[in-house]
């Protein structure tokens, strides 16, 4: 039997699902303004505790998927400073005309 919780694999599973459509928008739309670069270094900063956590006092197969997740947030975050420069100068464009 399986010594980790089904429910926090359930758990990493919904946010590995949720990240990936967030990055494909921001690749599709190149749009980040709403996005949140603080939120999102905050969730990282979870998945790294999660980590810590699951190397620390309850190794299992399960760190892979904080890690999995981490990489997804960082990679939606990448994005969005890669994004937000053009989106802030098209915005001002916008406001001048």
């Amino acid at each position: 039997m399986a010594n980790f919780s089904i429910w926090e694999v359930l758990f990493l599973l919904c946010f590995a699902v949720s990240w990936p459509v967030s990055i494909a928008k921001s690749l599709r739309t190149k749009v980040v303004i709403g996005k949140s670069p603080f939120f999102m270094s905050l969730v990282i900063l979870g998945y790294i505790f999660g980590i810590i956590h699951k190397a620390l006092y309850s190794h299992d197969i399960v760190i892979w998927l904080y890690v999995f997740n981490a990489v997804l947030v960082a990679t939606d975050l990448a994005l969005y400073f890669t994004y937000i420069g053009r989106n802030r100068r098209e915005l001002q464009r916008s406001k001048q005309q």
